[in-house]
């Protein structure tokens, strides 16, 4: 198994997990273990995971529920940006699986290759990314995509009256993810374009530090994975979006799930390494993995993302099973 170094180790229980939202560096969700072997309790091992702070969450959530059914396995799991994880851990062969808020890159593939790294690609969940502001502002609760890229271009506004004449002359206090988060490469292509994203915020991989700077001032916006909002939703106000000319559409499951909350619905997705695959402990957490993905209580109710679908998720399975019959031959 990969070496278990994408963070320090801390012991959580789900509702810490869910409240903190990625704002742990890195979690240990149970004490070490040896390694691939079969201890009188069952499977027993240690895995190692790094990547997406929005999927970090959903992770931590599943991992927990396995290792309570598998004592014997502790599970390390880092928040470190689905492109953080690629580079610096998963595509240098120190983690077992990578967490991303968005598809793997071209680039990442390569580095990937470089290093001997083979995985597949799973879908975890379905996401509204979620603009927030903060609960005193009375003017910008509902936004255009248009407006939205205003605040976060390369050539950014200034003030909130640079946007739209009737808000604030006010300076714009901007919070959001590092350039190394999946989130960040989402909102690039699905609302800035060609028009980039300004180096004028507070980047960070913690959802909690985005929400603690805007709940903390009047005059800033944010923005990150839905999970956060929806553990926390008297934090700060979540703003409806327009696409052109369409209604405003509030983020939430059901607009998510719908295609209603266009263009920031995303798949979030784990990539398992082949080779991890080939230890039974690592492989059966995957199976189960896929098989909670479907699970309304635990992905939607107590998380905050949109389930994957049946027909998803066994299609998931037999692109696993196919992958584990091959690192295990």
């Amino acid at each position: 198994m990969a070496a278990n170094q994408a963070g320090d180790e801390r012991r959580i229980t789900r509702r810490t997990a869910l409240a903190s939202v990625a704002g742990m560096g890195a979690v240990g969700l149970a004490g070490c273990t040896q390694s691939g072997e079969e201890s009188s309790e069952g499977l027993s091992g240690e895995i190692s995971i790094a990547g997406s702070s929005t999927v970090f969450p959903l992770m931590s959530a599943i991992g927990e529920e396995f290792e309570a059914e598998n004592p014997g396995v502790s599970i390390d799991i880092s928040s470190t940006g689905s492109g953080g994880g690629f580079s610096n851990f998963f595509c240098e062969g120190r983690t077992d699986f990578n967490n991303a808020s968005r598809e793997i890159k071209p680039a990442e593939e390569e580095l990937c290759e470089e290093g001997g790294v083979e995985y597949i690609e799973l879908i975890a969940a379905t996401d509204a990314l979620t603009v927030v502001v903060n609960n005193d502002n009375d003017w910008a609760t509902e936004m255009t995509i248009e407006e939205v890229a205003q605040i976060w271009e390369s050539d950014a506004a200034e003030t909130w009256s640079d946007v739209n004449s009737d808000w604030p002359d006010e300076e714009i206090n901007r919070f959001g993810a590092a350039d190394t988060s999946g989130t960040y490469d989402y909102f690039i292509e699905n609302v800035m374009g060609e028009r980039g994203h300004t180096d004028d915020y507070s980047a960070t991989e913690q959802d909690n530090s985005i929400a603690s700077g805007v709940q903390g001032d009047q005059y800033a916006i944010g923005y990150f994975g839905f999970a956060y909002y929806f553990q926390n939703p008297d934090q700060l106000q979540a703003v409806a979006i327009a696409d052109g000319d369409e209604d405003y559409v509030t983020p939430s499951l059901e607009t998510a799930s719908s295609g209603e909350y266009t263009p920031l619905s995303r798949n979030l997705y784990t990539y398992p390494s082949m080779s991890s695959l080939a230890e039974e402990h690592i492989a059966e957490f995957a199976r189960y993995f896929v098989e909670q993905t479907t699970n309304e209580e635990l992905v939607a109710e107590d998380v905050g993302y949109v389930p994957a679908t049946e027909e998803t998720q066994d299609a998931q399975l037999s692109k696993l099973e196919d992958a584990i019959a091959e690192a295990q031959e």
